[in-house]
């Protein structure tokens, strides 16, 4: 039988709000009977949608109030010193107190990421969290970190984002020793700034499965599990993958409307169309994972409709049911003692 989980949900964060979180979470109790959540904002407004919905609080659904919300702009600072009613940071303090074993926000990445960190702290041996997600390959998933939680890193820190790439996907799909590349701009040794070429040298004596350097042509087409580079190069990319996606479905349209010919060929083709639009749609691959910490925290897109923050609720219900951050200190802990002694000296 599967052990209860309970999440906490910062429902007022975000471009839409509550009524999208309440949405969410309504779907996602529906389809996970181990689970229950805890709903943080405004109680008043969070009661009136949960009446809209027919649905009031129960045992598996509660609110927590709180008065503040953290704007999408707000400086991290001013949202760690001067909202600690804010929704988003009693969702966080609920699991630094034990009464939710992870949260989900769409809120500021910045804030969010400051409150996690101040909040929880870090796990023993990691200097900073990363932001993890999978990337759409033609094979399958790759996961990417970090995706902008940092945007210049030391060599110690892209070992740190290889472990805990390397453990996430180990507890999130049974990979016993994922595959790592680090992106760099070509896959010859001589290639790339000093810190990658560091990183390089510490994450090949660490004991992982490590496999060299990736170029950006390469992570789309899976040939790793687990791609390392710092948080300015990876919200690029990221950023890139879902410009190219909006692109490709816009030709698309374009190509299809182009005349009736193209109109009837459009129509016979809609099966294919529909699944090229499922396998491409970000909303399936929501949910980035802030790892490292001392504690769950799943950030959703600022933008995310319904669908997409109930695959950020999967996302940290599968990181619950798999204890990832342990299984993330584990790792940790081995990769290092695998260092050699005068590398291990000099990080």
């Amino acid at each position: 039988m599967t052990a209860p989980v309970l999440l906490a949900l910062d429902a007022m964060s975000g471009d839409h709000g509550h009524r999208i979180v309440v949405d969410a979470a309504l779907g996602a109790l529906d389809e996970h009977a181990h689970l229950s959540l805890i709903l943080v904002g405004d109680q008043t407004q969070l009661s009136r949608e949960l009446a809209a919905h027919r649905r009031s609080e129960d045992s598996r659904l509660r609110i927590q109030h709180a008065t503040q919300v953290v704007g999408m702009d707000e400086p991290p600072s001013k949202a760690l010193r001067g909202k600690k009613d804010s929704s988003m940071r009693v969702a966080i303090d609920l699991i630094k107190a034990g009464q939710a074993q992870a949260a989900v926000s769409a809120g500021n990445t910045g804030a969010l990421m400051a409150i996690s960190k101040f909040v929880l702290k870090t796990l023993p041996g990691i200097d900073r969290p990363a932001i993890i997600s999978p990337f759409p390959t033609i094979r399958g998933l790759t996961h990417v970190l970090d995706l902008g939680a940092n945007a210049a890193c030391t060599p110690q820190q892209l070992l740190e984002f290889a472990v805990m790439g390397s453990a996430m996907v180990t507890a999130l799909n049974g990979v016993e020793r994922p595959s790592i590349a680090l992106l760099n701009i070509g896959e010859e040794e001589i290639k790339g700034n000093e810190a990658v070429k560091q990183a390089a040298a510490l994450i090949g004596a660490s004991g992982l499965n490590y496999t060299g350097f990736i170029e950006g042509n390469q992570v789309f087409l899976n040939p790793v599990d687990v791609v390392v580079c710092d948080g300015f190069v990876g919200n690029i990319a990221l950023k890139t993958m879902e410009g190219v996606a909006k692109m490709i479905a816009s030709f698309l349209h374009e190509e299809f409307a182009r005349n009736a010919a193209t109109k009837l060929m459009g129509a016979a083709a809609y099966l294919v169309l529909r699944k090229l639009k499922l396998r491409l749609d970000p909303r399936r691959y929501n949910g980035a994972s802030l790892v490292g910490l001392n504690g769950t925290v799943i950030k959703s897109h600022g933008g995310a409709d319904a669908l997409a923050f109930a695959t950020a609720i999967n996302v940290a219900l599968r990181a619950v049911d798999n204890d990832v951050p342990s299984r993330i200190s584990r790792l940790l802990a081995e990769s290092l003692s695998a260092l050699p002694t005068s590398t291990s000296a000099a990080v």
